[in-house]
């Protein structure tokens, strides 16, 4: 049995978003576990948490991976060598830890992450699916990186689940949503690269690791539903839009090669082009 696990998560001015969270920590069928919640909210309201371990690490809003790091180097400091960086908006069954320490186990040194469901009603494709299909909808089932082009893609996508991912198997790209790893691990990669201040912190991490010959593995026994996009008005808005591009290009630029570099940068300084025509004629 693992010794502890540092379930880390950054919150960003929601805090109503963590009442299904800390829900489900509650129902854990077993308790090995420390919750670190980076509160990066420009108006700090009280975490009302009295009933399993937690820590609140009152930060600056200076990026997700800057969160996520603030709770990997507390966890570090009170001496847990197993990381569960998970997003606020998430909720998940009462095996979720119990299946994390199965993962920690059978896969040291590695890095992983589960199956990820759509939560109920916050499918991108709303009217696809019936209702009885609903919370069956994948978000991410394994992920590619496609480097024609610098992006990363979640596999099973707006599929219904059908078994059709049920394999542990290795991945090239684990999201942020859910990326699990031990000390190990952390001290041959290093931290979150604060350079991204969302999006892509997640895709440069893997990146790093495939590079350190560190195997990506997606175990789909873990399992959580995903309120898509909360931290950025919605999937699709204009700010998510932003903080993608953006990322988008650092992570091009460092790591793409060099013919798919200068497609990135070009697309990105006509994509400001536009925008700032648009942004004239209104």
């Amino acid at each position: 049995m693992t010794k502890h696990i540092a379930i880390i998560t950054v919150v960003y001015n929601n805090y109503t978003i963590l009442d299904e969270f800390c829900d489900s920590l509650r129902s854990q069928s077993i308790k090995n576990f420390h919750l670190y919640i980076a509160d990066a909210s420009s108006n700090k309201q009280p975490i009302d948490i009295s009933d399993f371990p937690h820590t609140i690490l009152p930060i600056e809003n200076k990026g997700y991976a800057h969160g996520v790091n603030e709770g990997l180097k507390q966890a570090k400091s009170d001496g847990i060598e197993h990381f569960c960086v998970i997003n606020d908006d998430v909720y998940f069954e009462k095996t979720f830890v119990a299946d994390l320490e199965k993962s920690f186990q059978s896969h040291p040194k590695t890095v992983f992450g589960g199956k990820i469901y759509y939560a109920s009603g916050y499918e991108f494709h709303k009217d696809r699916y019936e209702s009885k299909d609903l919370g069956n909808v994948l978000w991410y089932a394994g992920g590619a990186v496609d480097w024609n082009h610098a992006t990363t893609s979640h596999r099973g996508v707006d599929d219904v689940d059908q078994g059709q991912y049920n394999t542990e198997e290795k991945t090239d790209f684990i999201t942020g949503c859910l990326t699990c790893f031990d000390k190990a691990t952390l001290d041959a990669i290093g931290f979150w690269d604060e350079k991204y201040f969302l999006y892509y912190e997640d895709a440069d991490f893997c990146e790093r690791a495939k590079r350190e010959n560190i195997d990506l593995w997606y175990t789909p026994e873990i399992r959580i539903w995903h309120k898509n996009a909360q931290s950025t008005e919605g999937s699709g808005s204009a700010l998510h839009q932003s903080f993608q591009k953006k990322s988008h290009l650092k992570y091009a630029l460092r790591y793409a090669p060099f013919r798919t570099k200068v497609h990135v940068l070009k697309n990105y300084f006509l994509s400001l082009r536009d925008s700032n025509f648009s942004d004239t004629t209104k």
